[in-house]
């Protein structure tokens, strides 16, 4: 059955405007979950994040069906390539290779969040509350899922990158990407994490300090002779009266 290459053109546009809406919603949800981490990180706020948190479910509902909505018109663009353009020849292109391997990287990841790191931070309510061990969890697939949706978008859009590069020329820059991010989230959550404790310490090491100050501030002094003379004022009045006793 032949059918008419305008119909294909545009069957193709049609699949490709799809692509990229899934892929900048989840994008856009994606980002402002790490800010509002990153903020609510920089200046706690318990009611926004037991906010942040009641927003998780709707958001890893919405990010779900993006990314089925990638994997759907990801394929049918890809066939539909492969129909037109040369067969499973079209499938040794480096590009449409590392794009596979980031969709299945997101995939396996989003079942992570799912099933242990999200569960986890509904529990506590905050990723400072976290243990030690599924901090790093959370941290490093937060860290995969962020740099993992970015780094897609760029394939998506690098039509020159095609036949150009090896897949290990695509996927060089990924690694350092999310061990650069890995390393700066999971410092800001050690510094989050001391902050309490410094705050602490200090406010007991000044408190004997501000008695000291106290005791040694001439007004201190002052005020304690004032109410010491207000004190034995009675007991002279009452010696100077006819009949009194001292």
């Amino acid at each position: 059955m032949h059918i008419p290459q305008e119909i294909l053109e545009f069957g193709r546009l049609g699949l490709v405007f799809f692509h990229l809406l899934a892929c900048c919603v989840a994008i856009g949800l994606v980002l402002k979950s790490d800010f509002t981490l990153v903020r609510s990180l920089l200046k706690p706020d318990a009611a926004a994040d037991r906010a942040h948190m009641g927003e998780m479910d709707a958001l890893q509902a919405t990010v779900t069906r993006a990314l089925a909505a990638l994997w759907a018109t990801g394929a049918a663009i890809v066939a539909l390539d492969a129909v037109t353009t040369g067969g499973w020849q079209y499938f040794a292109n480096p590009k449409i290779q590392a794009k596979i391997v980031m969709v299945s990287l997101l995939t396996l990841n989003g079942m992570v969040l799912h099933n242990l790191v999200l569960p986890s931070m509904k529990r506590v309510g905050s990723i400072l509350n976290l243990s030690f061990s599924q901090t790093v969890l959370a941290t490093f697939a937060g860290t995969v899922s962020g740099v993992s949706w970015l780094y897609a978008a760029l394939l998506g859009v690098g039509r020159p990158l095609s036949w150009k590069y090896s897949l290990v020329e695509l996927m060089a820059a990924y690694p350092a990407l999310v061990a650069g991010g890995f390393l700066s989230m999971m410092a800001l959550i050690a510094l989050c994490k001391l902050r309490p404790a410094t705050a602490t310490a200090a406010s007991l090491a000044l408190e004997p300090v501000a008695r000291l100050s106290a005791c040694v501030d001439p007004r201190h002094r002052r005020s304690s002779a004032n109410g010491a003379k207000a004190r034995g004022r009675p007991r002279r009045l009452l010696a100077d009266r006819p009949g009194g006793r001292a």
